[in-house]
């Protein structure tokens, strides 16, 4: 019984050594397994699906790494492709927002939607009109909702990309921003982008992400061809972020189509455009 004593304080110690390591490991991003599952959710739209040929979305989940209770926004979230994704990601102790900006007279959208859907061809039926942001975003989190889909509530928000974060959100609050193929959109836009990249440093805990994702453009070109080819240069984008405070954590090159000699916004002959997908972590 002498030895009863020192044995249950080893084990106490050992199990306070494991506590402590387990919480010093932070949250945990989702595991392949689970990024696959989200995935294949019959409930999923076969739009969505079709857009998953070009997308790769179980290469930029898993190059995101969301984990469970996250708080992400979604910039120029448009039909909510990967707003839902992430709702789904991060699960209902998260929470995902989607932000549009107001919808103004004779505002010209962008030309290629969120999603990467592809123009339709010569003599073609013309799509029907897309709905606004908010009606797609809760369109979809009804959807998900009857489906019985564990997912994060979609919050959608209505703000100017110069200053896209609802004061509730603007100190600290956000784990995820993405933006994704849309960054190119603000030049022809005429988005100052420069307050948009501060006010998300801002919004974002320290270690928070910004990813971005986008059509690479030729050296030297800038956001010139953003209203013709729907291009943008890589290392412009990346000292606009980088100026508003933020480090370039990781380059995502699963998307890169080195053949694409970036001259035209559909290559000729047909093929994948040479993308980009850019990880930035707020010090």
């Amino acid at each position: 019984m002498k030895h009863t004593q020192p044995l249950l304080s080893a084990i106490l110690m050992l199990g306070a050594g494991l506590a402590l390591g387990a919480c010093a490991q932070g949250p945990q991003p989702l595991a392949p397994e689970r990024i696959a599952a989200i995935i294949a959710s019959p409930d999923r739209s076969q739009a969505d699906r079709t857009n998953d040929q070009r997308r790769k979305p179980e290469l930029i989940l898993g190059f995101i790494a969301p984990w469970p209770g996250m708080a992400a926004l979604d910039l120029s979230a448009g039909g909510g492709y990967t707003t839902e994704l992430l709702a789904r990601s991060v699960g209902p102790s998260g929470a995902v927002y989607g932000q549009s900006r107001p919808a103004t007279p004779n505002q010209r959208p962008p030309a290629q939607p969120e999603g990467g859907a592809a123009s339709p061809a010569a003599g073609a039926p013309a799509a029907p009109p897309r709905p606004p942001s908010p009606v797609a975003l809760a369109a979809r989190a009804q959807k998900m909702r009857e489906a019985g889909v564990a997912a994060a509530p979609i919050t959608a928000i209505v703000r100017a990309f110069e200053d896209p974060i609802p004061p509730e959100l603007a100190e600290g609050r956000l784990d995820l921003v993405t933006l994704m193929f849309n960054y190119h959109d603000l030049g022809h836009m005429g988005v100052d982008r420069a307050p948009m990249n501060r006010a998300v440093f801002k919004a974002l805990k320290p270690g928070g992400l910004y990813v971005i994702a986008d059509h690479s453009g030729r050296p030297g070109t800038g956001i010139s061809e953003s209203g013709t080819l729907h291009r943008i240069e890589e290392a412009f984008l990346r000292a606009e972020v980088e100026a508003a405070g933020f480090k370039l954590l990781a380059q995502g090159n699963f998307l890169r189509n080195p053949a694409d000699p970036r001259d035209k916004n559909t290559p000729d002959p047909p093929m994948p455009k040479d993308e980009f997908v850019l990880k930035f972590v707020r010090p």
